[in-house]
């Protein structure tokens, strides 16, 4: 027979594993005001960026719409008969190969193009206002406009062609100067950056200094120890940058809602003038994710070299304690 129930041993109780916390804390101040410096020079990194990218974007479309175009000029004269000189001009115009399509601007036209400087309800008649006349061309096969300019001459005394040449070597030297001056703006921004992410990171591990010796002590390698940090400082500048990077494109998308939503205003039509579109496109945005990987990886790798250098120091105090006075934190 087996033996009684009652005789049994009793029955172990089933162990449980104790979660393992991580060996970091998983916000303190030192990380936070990591993460908060970490945020600022991420937003104004970006808002460089965009800014640079925006600026490129206005001077290029500036340009494209001046080389596609030149404009003809009439001064009015006693005796001038303004609506045929300026048909007159037209035709001559396209009588050159790369021409394309010609508009005369009549009066209401012209006084649209006045009303910021002289108001409304313009008489053309009763001022020396001179007249125009826009000639679309052939960006890839121009026509001749020294030839243009002595034909008009001849037929139309009172035209002069402006072809544009002399503001688009303007407008081109003036958006190399603003990209210039934009990207000298980023490169000092970004090296604000570096070291700011650089002492806050050294910070933030002079605080977490014990927890290094500790683990060193107990005989942890060196490459688990950086591994541990790294993932800490990696997650704090993740949030940091995404909240930079997020926060400077909402800034620009806000803007270029506010100019969609306010046209036709004196403000936006001032900002756009001065500005162009406040959109910075596909491109402006890839830009502003790429600083924040950027952001990310240059905090996670300073965090690594400096936990090494950390371990270093702790090396070097137990070797020779003498060393503990000429080392920082020591």
């Amino acid at each position: 027979m087996t033996a009684p129930e009652s005789r049994q041993s009793p029955r172990r109780a089933e162990m449980r594993v104790r979660p393992t916390a991580p060996i970091l804390p998983p916000s303190n101040i030192q990380g936070n005001a990591l993460m908060v410096v970490i945020a600022i020079m991420a937003f104004l990194a970006c808002l460089t960026l965009g800014a640079v990218s925006m600026v490129r974007a206005t001077a290029s479309s500036w340009q494209s719409q001046i080389s596609r175009e030149i404009t003809i000029q009439i001064k009015p004269d006693d005796g001038l008969d303004m609506a045929s000189a300026l048909k007159r001009a037209r035709d001559v115009a396209f009588t050159f190969v790369g021409t394309k399509d010609g508009t005369i601007m009549d009066d209401s036209a012209t006084a649209r193009l006045l009303e910021p400087w002289l108001g409304t309800g313009l008489n053309l008649a009763d001022l020396p206002v001179p007249r125009l006349v826009i000639i679309t061309i052939d960006e890839q096969n121009p026509p001749d406009f020294a030839a243009m300019r002595d034909l008009l001459k001849t037929e139309v005394p009172q035209a002069f062609l402006d072809d544009h040449r002399t503001w688009v070597d303007r407008l081109v030297s003036m958006a190399r100067t603003t990209v210039l001056i934009g990207t000298g703006v980023l490169v000092l921004v970004f090296t604000a950056m570096i070291l700011t992410v650089i002492f806050a990171t050294r910070g933030a591990l002079s605080g977490n200094r014990h927890i290094v010796e500790v683990l060193h002590f107990v005989g942890a390698e060196s490459a688990f120890v950086a591994k541990e940090f790294q993932k800490h400082f990696l997650m704090i500048s993740i949030k940091g940058s995404a909240a930079g990077g997020a926060l400077a494109a909402a800034l620009f998308a806000l803007a270029n809602i506010w100019q969609s939503n306010s046209r036709a205003t004196p403000e936006s039509d001032q900002a756009t003038a001065l500005f162009g579109s406040f959109t910075i496109g596909m491109t402006g945005y890839l830009g502003i994710f790429a600083t924040m990987l950027v952001i990310a990886l240059l905090t996670t790798l300073t965090a690594r070299f400096t936990v090494m250098r950390t371990i270093d120091e702790i090396d070097l105090i137990r070797a020779d304690p003498s060393r503990s006075d000429g080392l920082p934190g020591g």
